[in-house]
C-alpha cells in the first residue's frame, strides 16, 4: 500500500511542478491565474475576482494576496523593503497595485518587475458586453471553442452558442462538398481539399490550420457543431430596451420606469 502524502509533501510537489512550468516558459491557464482568483468580500460578503478594493464596498481586501506569485506572507528573499527575519503579512506585504487587475503585488522585486508586463487581464475585454477588468467585477475566461475573452456573467451565455457554423449546411465553401473539418474560430467548415496549406508540415495524426486564421480546425463528426442559432441570455432585444430604458438620463434621478 503506497504511503499517503503528507501536506508538507503536497505542498512541495504542487510548488516543484510550478516552478518547472515557469521556467518552461508555457503560459498559464487564464482561470488558474493568481490575479483571476475568486475572492469573497469579508465585510458585504459578495464574491468577486481578487482585487485590492472591493468592488462593491471598496473595503480593503484582507488578507492582502500576492497577484503574481499568490503568496500571503513573505519570508524573505528579493525583497524591495527589507525586513529582516521578521514575516512580512498584510500591508508589509505590499509593494504595489496593478493598474490593469486592480490587485495586490508583494514587494519582491520579480513581481514588481514582471507583473505589469505580464499581467493576462492587461488587455482583457469580454467579446459579449465590451466591459474590461476595470469595470468587471468577476472573473475572465477564455472559450473553450474559440478562444475569445469573457467575463463571469457571459461566460455560459457565449459558450452554449459557440458551436455553430455561419451557414445553412456543412458544405465547403470553396467546392460545395461536405465539410470534413470545421474551424470554430472563423464558423466555416473545409473539405479534406481545401483546409490543406502550401509550405505547412503536419505530424502524423495532426489536424491541419485553418486556412484563415491559422487555428488548428477540428473533424466536424468529432465535436456537437449545430448550423441553428438561437438567442437567448441577458443581451437579447427585450432586456436590452429595458435597460436603456431604465437607464435613460431623463430618468437618472427618478427611481425607474413606471409599469
Amino acid at each position: 500500500m503506497p504511503k499517503k502524502k503528507t501536506g508538507q509533501a503536497k505542498k512541495r510537489a504542487k510548488m516543484k511542478s510550478r516552478q518547472a512550468e515557469i521556467r518552461s516558459g508555457a503560459q498559464r491557464d487564464l482561470a488558474r491565474s493568481n490575479c483571476n482568483t475568486s475572492y469573497e468580500c469579508k465585510q458585504c460578503g459578495m464574491r468577486q475576482r481578487t482585487r485590492a478594493f472591493c468592488y462593491f464596498c471598496h473595503a480593503m481586501q484582507k488578507p492582502a494576496a500576492c497577484a503574481q506569485c499568490g503568496r500571503t506572507k513573505c519570508l524573505g528573499g528579493d525583497c524591495a523593503v527589507r525586513h529582516g527575519a521578521k514575516h512580512a503579512t498584510g500591508m508589509d506585504l505590499v509593494g504595489a497595485v496593478c493598474d490593469h487587475c486592480a490587485a495586490w503585488v508583494c514587494h519582491s522585486r520579480k513581481c514588481l518587475t514582471t507583473h505589469a508586463c505580464a499581467c493576462p487581464l492587461a488587455d482583457m475585454v469580454c467579446i459579449v458586453c465590451c466591459r474590461g477588468p476595470e469595470v468587471c467585477g468577476g472573473r475572465f475566461f477564455n472559450c473553450s471553442t474559440c478562444s475569445a475573452a469573457l467575463c463571469e456573467e457571459d461566460q455560459l451565455q457565449h459558450e452554449g452558442t459557440c458551436t455553430t457554423i455561419d451557414g445553412d449546411s456543412f458544405k465547403c465553401k470553396s467546392c460545395n462538398r461536405t465539410g470534413v473539418y470545421s474551424c470554430l474560430s472563423c464558423k466555416v467548415s473545409f473539405c479534406d481539399t481545401h483546409v490543406v496549406r502550401r509550405g505547412v508540415v503536419l505530424s502524423a495524426g495532426a489536424n491541419p490550420p485553418c486556412p484563415k486564421c491559422s487555428v488548428t480546425v477540428v473533424e466536424t463528426k468529432a465535436v456537437s457543431v449545430s448550423t441553428r442559432k438561437y438567442e437567448y441570455g441577458r443581451h437579447n432585444t427585450a432586456d436590452q430596451s429595458k435597460a436603456d430604458m431604465w437607464f435613460a438620463p431623463s430618468r437618472a434621478s427618478g427611481a425607474g420606469p413606471s409599469g
